[in-house]
């Protein structure tokens, strides 16, 4: 059990290796959600017959101690998307041996009961990943990649629960939220649970024809079910501006419109049991969760919700090739936007697209417009150079690197007139550090530190802001 009571909860993984290739499991996490609000209609004829599904996978002990603190009020809920083809011979994924997610999203249920929040993270954004215990038993060395990676670390072997825990500790590094409960919903349950309650509308203006989604679909307004279905979320390069972002808006509508369906089909025990059958069949949870009775809990939580006080949020992002010019194929997250986001949901506090999306268009200045001077002002030899190259990692051009004349107690960041845009760039990325005016301390060479004292520049010339590293440093994001 966690702080406040709340029992931990699980997560996924992969060892660091190879990429993970791009999947189609992504839309499976779409309809996770629906399954709350369709099991607040299911009756006591149900449980026994539909609980036996759901496979319960028990991750308390792989988290670990250093974990957000539990959520001022309402739940949070990790929804994640497996491209498990267990059991199937179809056409998507032949040949996958591995497992993998494609879609990652939180479900926070306000304490209130007055409303939800949906955040998709996308697939390609570019985060720091955790240390996890792979499927060998082996544990993963800390590393920045794509958010995605993570479920498949854990993975490797087919351990669900190892996978879940590596999502879970990524997430919450990353969001600084914790997480209470999580499901895991995969290939098998999307064209059942859609199938069940008849398809789902779709209107696509103008036809998709998608060979990589085995789609081949006229413009206008239709019903789609089975492989159209799972080609319509699936899509990505014959729709809109061909990128992730643009599928995930994509991926929420057609969640919405599942939800609505879901809504209208309640009272409908064909529909309804086909519904829970396809979804409880493909569901994995935290043990908590493993049962139609604490699904039922949940889904009267949020089955009374009007539809305006869901928001379907995905984190504020930005291309990652303007901070390193050499990646156009991942993301990062935009910082001040997407912390007003996640400090939100820690304390549990509505938040609509609208006022997200007025801080979003703030970005910070470019890294790689940013030159850092780091000095060490622990007694840890060679920490400023450490430093120095996550920082380069993250784009940011690196002045020089020394130590501090003092030890500092606490770690801070002086930039010189002129460079105030240039320290807020910086301190986005040390959520906690804020930027202070003023002259840099005299530093005296570190001969840990590769490149000596700051008075050897690295990159460049020019003025710099000072970054003094101290033992409380946050830990750098993006």
């Amino acid at each position: 059990m966690g702080p406040a009571g709340r029992p931990s909860r699980p997560s996924h993984g992969r060892g660091r290796g190879k990429p993970p290739r791009r999947r189609t499991g992504r839309w499976f996490a779409l309809a996770a959600a629906v399954l709350v609000l369709a099991t607040g209609a299911a009756g006591g004829w149900l449980y026994s017959r539909l609980s036996g599904n759901i496979r319960g996978a028990g991750v308390a002990g792989a988290l670990g101690d250093n974990r957000p603190r539990a959520t001022q009020g309402g739940e949070n809920i990790l929804v994640i998307g497996s491209d498990s083809r267990s059991g199937l011979g179809g056409t998507y994924g032949r040949g996958l041996t591995t497992m993998q997610s494609d879609t990652l999203m939180l479900l926070h249920i306000g304490g209130s009961g007055k409303w939800a929040t949906v955040v998709s993270f996308p697939r390609d954004s570019w985060v720091p990943i955790p240390a996890c215990v792979q499927g060998d038993g082996a544990t993963s060395v800390p590393h920045h990649f794509k958010i995605n990676e993570a479920f498949a670390i854990g993975g490797s072997s087919g351990d669900t629960a190892k996978a879940a825990a590596c999502a879970i500790k990524t997430v919450e590094r990353n969001t600084r939220v914790r997480i209470d409960h999580f499901m895991i919903v995969d290939f098998r349950g999307f064209t059942g649970m859609v199938n069940a309650l008849g398809g789902v509308e779709v209107c696509p203006r103008r036809p998709i024809h998608d060979a990589k989604a085995h789609l081949d679909l006229p413009a206008g307004c239709r019903t789609v079910k089975d492989d159209q279905a799972l080609g319509y979320v699936r899509a990505r390069y014959s729709l809109g501006d061909g990128t992730d972002i643009g599928r995930i808006g994509r991926q929420q509508e057609f969640m919405a419109a599942l939800a609505a369906k879901a809504k209208t089909q309640l009272y409908n025990p064909r529909a309804l049991y086909g519904f829970l059958n396809s979804a409880t069949r493909s569901l994995t949870t935290d043990p908590e969760l493993a049962g139609l009775a604490r699904l039922y809990d949940l889904a009267s939580d949020v089955k009374g919700l009007p539809t305006e006080r869901i928001a379907f949020l995905t984190v504020p992002n930005y291309p990652r090739e303007r901070d390193v010019p050499t990646d156009k194929a991942n993301v990062v997250w935009n910082p001040p936007a997407a912390r007003l986001l996640f400090t939100a949901l820690t304390h549990d506090r509505e938040m609509t697209k609208d006022r997200l999306a007025r801080v979003a268009g703030r970005l910070p200045l470019p890294a790689n417009a940013v030159r850092v001077t780091v000095l060490n002002g622990t007694a840890v030899p060679g920490k400023a150079r450490e430093v120095a190259d996550q920082l380069t990692a993250l784009g940011f051009r690196i002045a020089g690197t020394g130590n501090s004349p003092a030890p500092a107690g606490r770690s801070s960041l002086r930039y010189p007139e002129g460079l105030a845009a240039e320290a807020r760039s910086l301190a986005a990325r040390l959520p906690g550090l804020d930027p202070l005016p003023g002259p840099a301390p005299v530093s005296a060479a570190d001969p840990v530190s590769a490149g000596g004292p700051v008075s050897s520049a690295e990159e460049g010339t020019g003025p710099s802001v000072t970054l003094t590293v101290g033992p409380d440093l946050p830990a750098l994001t993006g």
